[in-house]
């Protein structure tokens, strides 16, 4: 966590001094797909949590003065086991927010078959209902709805592509059919495949189990889920990345490339995984590809 607070201190010292306005229940009334459990809420260490059963968003809303309409639900990682909350989350929030993107960060319940009755789709109900929860809340929160985007990180960017590729079918209640599509999509360091051949192992037992079926590994392995209406894409990875292999972002750029699906990557040729406690200056490229595409000004 020494990394993390490194991070912190960067942001702090860049002036990224916004505040969340708010903390949401992600689920009016039961959370869908629990079952009771003595599973308690825990911080493993500072800002990294563990046994969520009940999710949230975090709002980071820019000032009205530069405000874009853009919103982004950022995901944080942690291999499916915690979720790295103020690191990736927090800190990329605040740096959004000063943008003129409305962030929302996701605390989301991880795969467990102590809490869930599925729990391979534990972590996806989250993600699109917080989707529909933003897009929902857009007139609240100053925020076009069809300018909605999602951001994951390592596991966590996994379940932003699971969510930019599943969205077709509602696993929580939707009765005004709001659209469960993100309007883009922005993957650092991402787990994208659950195949034997560049699978994070840990990601993949924590949501599939040791022994899931071949029909499950395909469905989970997100570079195979790829359609034409999939949303534009941007990628980024670090070529020497000891955790999460760079082909995991090297297979989804070339299955979105064949089906002519926008997408920019940039590989870091040194960096290995994590490598936004390290560079500051990640965020920069991710900018300008967000002005190009007039998600922000």
């Amino acid at each position: 966590m020494k990394k993390s607070c490194q991070l912190l201190v960067l942001l702090l010292a860049s002036g990224l001094s916004a505040q969340a306005q708010e903390i949401i229940p992600l689920y009016v009334g039961n959370v869908p797909n629990a079952k009771p459990s003595s599973v308690k809420e825990v911080q493993s260490s500072p800002g990294v949590y563990r046994g969520i059963t009940m999710p949230t968003l975090e709002v980071y809303l820019p000032d009205k003065a530069i405000a874009t309409g853009t919103a982004v639900v950022v995901i944080p990682g942690g291999g499916y086991g915690v979720v790295v909350y103020q690191g990736e989350g927090i800190g990329t929030a605040k740096a959004l927010a000063q943008k003129g993107v409305a962030a929302f960060v996701l605390k989301y319940r991880l795969p467990s078959d102590s809490t869930m009755i599925d729990k391979t789709i534990g972590p996806l109900q989250d993600a699109q209902q917080a989707i529909k929860r933003v897009r929902e809340g857009a007139a609240k929160w100053g925020i076009d709805p069809g300018k909605v985007g999602i951001m994951g990180f390592s596991a966590g960017g996994h379940l932003a592509s699971t969510e930019a590729t599943h969205f077709d079918k509602a696993q929580i209640d939707n009765p005004g059919n709001t659209s469960l599509r993100p309007d883009f999509q922005v993957l650092i360091y991402p787990v994208i495949s659950m195949r034997d051949s560049l699978a994070h192992r840990g990601s993949r037992d924590n949501l599939l189990g040791k022994n899931p079926s071949r029909q499950t590994i395909e469905l989970f392995s997100n570079e195979s889920q790829i359609r034409p209406n999939t949303p534009p894409t941007y990628l980024t990875h670090a070529a020497d990345d000891k955790v999460v292999d760079v082909d995991n972002s090297i297979a989804y750029f070339e299955a979105l490339r064949h089906q002519k699906i926008p997408v920019e990557m940039h590989v870091y040729p040194k960096g290995d995984h994590g490598f936004i406690f390290r560079q500051p200056g990640w965020i920069d490229p991710l900018f300008d590809w967000m002005k190009r595409n007039n998600w922000i000004r």
